[in-house]
């Protein structure tokens, strides 16, 4: 770096910008985004109250407007816009948002739908008394003050925090490189924790949790998390806490009823949830609800109607819990600013700790600050026993000599501050100066002057001075008040409720079409008549299924895997609809072989173009993933070439060149996964299809839309041994080796 004349200073623009943007984001991280662990407020939450404490806005004094208390905070202490200023107060006062309210707010100041407040010019504001313990001391030198922006004025570094702010109401921020995260708690929980802490010093994590089970939220909910979760989050400074709404079912008889939401998980915006469900029902991505509606008036009430009776309560939920905010995730990252005004993550027993620590140390500046003010009162009062002692002679004093002060120090080796009061002192005032009372006063004065000493020389007893004023907050704010009551209700981590993929689908009937190129489509409903069906130009319908949204539909591949596709995955009937192999992971040399509905417990028979196939359960075919799932063996120039369902007792099988065998099918063996047994004989042929039917019943071939049935006694001629190489098919035989 050089210096060149004029005061215009060179620089590399890298190290120029690196360090405009570190002291951008100092700035962000200390004087913006996240709180002290000491107060739990950001710097303008600590102006707003600092600026309505100079304005003596007092919860038993009257309101003022905001405006007022914006204006007052933006000029003299926070140099930014009015807005941001007055958000911040808005939420300090939104009984929904913060779970002990530091403004009381007068007016329109939001609402858990998520609507803004009014202007600042039409709502009033005062302090709450959680805002007034904050401030308890901040005039008896309890913390340090600082010049404000502009130099004209000083303002407070940190509150003194008669409260627990930081856990109670918790806090937010975003910073550059950081955040932090904090939950509002119970205040009666957190006591009983710090009264421990300070009995225990070396307390677990484990038993401050005992008292602190977790986050206690002002809109109430349920906590579903795991008590190891909990205690993990606490000890690490980092995790997160599952929160459901609070429900209950209303019996409407006749076997009807319906769920009521009286609770929704913290900062989950009313109107917003009403419309996501809303749009979810008509998306059909919840089958399980009929309806919803928002009844709500002070208290919240979303009443929610089943699709059918046939659903149960649990079921229900359990969908909303899993596709809503009904259920949501409240994150834990205790990143604070310590006392040394260091970020850091601290745990559990770090946060109580450090406002111990705190709170201790405003104990002995306010006791300081008290044994300074004694004494300064027991140097007037013993001042005030010399004019007693010699009244006539201080009267004469004052009325006959030119400088009465320098006198009276003389004769009575007064300081200053003694005279000063003495030629100060009111006639009137006169007749109050009895003896007695003034040694009453000395006594008292020097009574408490020995005891505020020994506090400070004892720590065991400033700790049970600092315990003695924790049992006074949980007292004021404790749970047997109807601020301090827990909302949130800790329960246990939710037994998993099995919502059957079906329920969570509607049922409706579909049609699925299947093209000679794979694409395919579903049509609604079953009386679809393939002759009216369209194709792209050199295309032509191969496959025409009745089934229904909730089926899983088979597709069969010359590469031996099987694919599955739920059929409400399918696209609808308009247009040509899309490739099915792009559904899957299946390369473009592969060929579909067989489309069908899955029917859970039936079986197939899969072949080869070998000639080699078995017997398997549609069950063991169901594939999880995209690569599907292999269950016939290939290689080479081998492939898959038909699937059949199996019905009846008797199995056919035909060659490309129109060669027929029929066999008993209990000589196919049941396989999950193989090559499988001969089926069939070649010579310079291959397997066209199989086909399985009952003997007594016939097989049934068909050609267009002609059938054609061989009896038992038609089809003795070609009955023989698995493994043969069977005879050319009988007369009337469709001329397509294909059974249909």
């Amino acid at each position: 770096m050089t210096v060149v004349g004029g005061g215009v200073r060179q620089e590399a623009f890298k190290d120029a910008l690196s360090s405009r943007y570190l002291s951008y984001a100092m700035s962000t991280i200390m004087a913006r985004s996240l709180p002290d662990v000491r107060d739990g407020l950001k710097p303008v939450h600590r102006r707003l109250l600092h600026a309505m404490r100079q304005l003596r806005l007092d919860p038993d004094q009257g309101y003022k407007k905001c405006a007022r208390v914006v204006g007052d905070v933006m000029g003299k202490y926070h140099p930014h816009g009015d807005q941001a200023i007055y958000d911040a107060l808005v939420r300090l006062a939104q009984e929904f948002a913060v779970r002990y309210p530091l403004v009381d707010g007068q007016g329109n100041f939001g609402n858990v739908d998520g609507d803004n407040a009014a202007a600042m010019r039409y709502t009033e504001a005062r302090m709450t008394e959680v805002a007034q313990a904050l401030l308890d001391g901040i005039d008896e030198d309890a913390v340090d003050f600082r010049e404000t922006y502009d130099g004209e004025g000083r303002e407070p570094v940190v509150l003194p925090a008669n409260f627990p702010n930081l856990l109670a109401n918790g806090a937010t921020g975003i910073a550059v490189g950081m955040a932090t995260s904090i939950p509002p708690h119970n205040v009666g929980e957190i006591c009983d924790a710090l009264a421990h802490l300070i009995k225990t010093p070396n307390a677990t994590i484990a038993k401050l949790v005992d008292f602190m089970p977790g986050p206690d939220f002002p809109t109430g909910g349920v906590l579903v998390e795991e008590r190891a979760t909990v205690t993990e989050a606490y000890t690490t400074g980092r995790g997160s806490f599952r929160v459901r709404a609070r429900w209950e079912t209303e019996d409407l008889g006749r076997g009807q009823y319906q769920v009521v939401v009286t609770e929704i998980p913290y900062q989950v915006q009313k109107a917003r949830l009403v419309e996501r469900i809303a749009e979810l029902m008509h998306n059909r991505k919840l089958p399980l609800l009929g309806d919803i509606r928002d009844e709500s008036a002070e208290d919240i009430r979303l009443v929610l109607e089943p699709k059918s009776r046939n659903v149960t309560p649990d079921m229900l939920m359990e969908s909303l819990f899993r596709n809503t905010e009904m259920e949501s995730r409240v994150s834990l990252n205790m990143n604070v600013l310590d006392a040394d005004n260091v970020p850091r993550v601290m745990t559990l027993r770090e946060v109580l700790q450090a406002w111990l620590d705190h709170r201790h140390e405003v104990l002995k500046r306010r006791t300081n600050f008290r044994l300074g003010k004694i004494e300064e009162r027991l140097n007037v009062l013993r001042g005030y026993m010399v004019v007693f002692l010699n009244l006539d002679e201080v009267i004469a004093i004052i009325r006959e000599e030119d400088d009465p002060r320098a006198v009276m120090k003389k004769r009575w080796k007064l300081n200053d501050a003694q005279v000063d009061a003495i030629l100060n002192m009111r006639l009137r005032s006169l007749r109050k100066l009895e003896e007695i009372a003034i040694r009453e006063e000395i006594e008292g004065l020097e009574g408490e002057q020995k005891t505020l000493k020994g506090l400070l020389r004892d720590k065991a007893r400033r700790m049970k001075h600092l315990a003695g004023e924790v049992a006074e907050l949980k007292k004021t704010f404790g749970p047997k008040t109807e601020i301090g009551r827990r909302r949130t209700e800790i329960g246990d981590a939710p037994e998993p409720v099995t919502v059957p993929v079906e329920a969570m689908i509607e049922r409706e009937a579909v049609t699925v079409v299947c093209s000679e190129k794979g694409w395919v489509r579903a049509i609604k409903g079953h009386n679809v008549d393939p002759k009216d069906l369209k194709f792209k130009e050199g295309d032509k319908g191969r496959f025409v299924l009745p089934a229904e949204t909730t089926d899983k539909l088979l597709v069969f591949a010359t590469n031996g895997r099987f694919y599955t596709v739920g059929v409400d995955k399918l696209p609808g009937g308009r247009g040509h609809g899309e490739p099915l192999r792009l559904m899957f992971d299946m390369s473009n040399d592969t060929d579909i072989v067989a489309l069908r509905v899955h029917k859970p417990g039936a079986k197939l028979v899969v072949a080869s173009s070998d000639g080699r196939g078995f017997v398997v359960s549609e069950d063991e075919v169901v594939a999880q993933t995209r690569t599907g799932k292999q269950v016939l063996n290939v290689k080479g120039d081998v492939e898959a070439a038909a699937c059949a369902p199996v019905e009846g007792d008797q199995f056919a099988v035909l060659g490309k060149k129109r060669k027929l065998l029929i066999f008993p099918l209990s000589e196919l063996p049941e396989m999950s996964r193989g090559r499988g047994v001969k089926l069939q004989s070649y010579t310079r042929d291959s397997l066209a299809d199989v086909a399985t039917f009952a003997m007594d019943e016939g097989l049934t071939t068909r050609t267009g839309d002609r059938h054609r049935t061989f009896t038992a006694d038609e089809l003795k001629e070609w009955v023989g041994k698995r493994a043969q190489a069977g005879r050319k098919v009988p007369r009337g035989f469709p001329s397509a080796p294909r059974f249909s």
